[in-house]
């Protein structure tokens, strides 16, 4: 693909600065850019991206000279992304379905679905329109798929649940796995029927390898707009709001409620059967045990207020000073009492 700047100012609903006129011809990070690529950049990296190869920038709306040609936008970080879609189309995909799927009694499907390969639907699956089913998936029964929906390969959805419309499912995910759930007596564990579902509500992205549990009864949910990176998990009964943002490797226990907005980064998780707030973020490896009110901002384990954590991890690192100092009281002391 080959467009004027002016013209990919149009499509960012940008301004140019500079020749308007120059040709490009793809999309690429900083680092990276070639001599007919455009990227972007945002302070502190606006003197580092006058260095680059790159044709063009796309730089924040409040600056208003640059010496490369630039394309002003209120927010450079969308327009990159729309670009990157733009230079970058996706993979074509046949549409219809292969005749090495495996279609169960009362399957319904939606217009302009695309099954590809050895993909099993079990009795009484529901796709929705323009849905994509990539192979060696499994669509266990009762379970609804809908419209525009992106399942790629390796994926399960089991039994009964639902996943709503926009939804993307990466690689070797489990939708609806059993809970854990169990009854010890007298030392032996007795397995507790999980008999829920799981329910995924529209524009949720889960990453490769996620897993969630159905819930023991009711459902485990996840609501509108929330995005799960690379190898979470969420237990049976978890119910997470809208917009929420899980990062690789977090861990949620049974029957934790969250609010919408909330975050969790790199390896944070969370004790069972507690609440957490509208707009809260854990920091990586923080997990709360307790509920959490809205709007904070929380840190380590037990997680605790990101304030209250960084003063206490600041006074850890003076215990070596402060003990040698103790040691030093002490002969002090015994030196005195000794009456030398």
């Amino acid at each position: 693909m080959k467009l004027k700047l002016s013209d990919v100012a149009d499509l960012v609903k940008g301004s140019v600065i500079g020749d308007g006129s120059i040709e490009i011809t793809g999309v690429a990070g900083l680092d990276t850019a070639g001599e007919n690529d455009i990227t972007f950049a945002v302070p502190p990296h606006l003197e580092k991206a006058v260095q680059t190869k790159a044709a063009a920038i796309i730089i924040p709306d409040s600056v208003t000279e640059f010496s490369k040609p630039a394309i002003r936008v209120e927010n450079p970080r969308m327009a990159f992304t729309k670009l990157l879609e733009v230079f970058t189309p996706q993979v074509p995909i046949s549409r219809g379905v292969h005749n090495t799927v495996v279609v169960g009694q009362g399957v319904k499907l939606g217009k302009n679905v695309a099954i590809l390969a050895l993909v099993v639907l079990a009795d009484n699956v529901v796709i929705g329109d323009n849905a994509i089913i990539y192979p060696h998936t499994y669509i266990g029964h009762n379970t609804e798929i809908g419209n525009d929906a992106i399942i790629y390969p390796n994926v399960t959805v089991r039994e009964n649940c639902r996943v709503g419309n926009n939804v993307i499912i990466h690689s070797g995910a489990v939708i609806g796995s059993d809970g854990f759930g169990f009854v010890t007596e007298k030392g032996e564990h007795q397995k507790v029927p999980q008999v829920g579902n799981v329910l995924i509500e529209d524009d949720v992205e889960i990453g490769a390898n996620v897993t969630i549990d159905r819930a023991t009864t009711s459902s485990t949910i996840v609501k509108r707009g929330t995005k799960i990176d690379n190898l979470v998990h969420l237990a049976h009964n978890v119910i997470l709001g809208e917009n929420c943002l899980l990062v690789a490797q977090t861990g949620i226990a049974g029957s934790v409620k969250t609010g919408r907005n909330v975050t969790f980064a790199g390896q944070a998780g969370s004790a069972g059967h507690i609440t957490i707030g509208d707009n809260c973020t854990f920091a990586a490896r923080s997990a709360p045990i307790s509920d959490v009110a809205s709007g904070s901002f929380y840190a380590g384990f037990p997680a605790r207020p990101h304030r209250e954590w960084i003063k206490a991890e600041a006074a850890l690192y003076k215990v070596p000073d402060l003990l040698k100092k103790v040691r030093e009281l002490e002969k002090r002391l015994i030196a005195m009492e000794s009456g030398k």
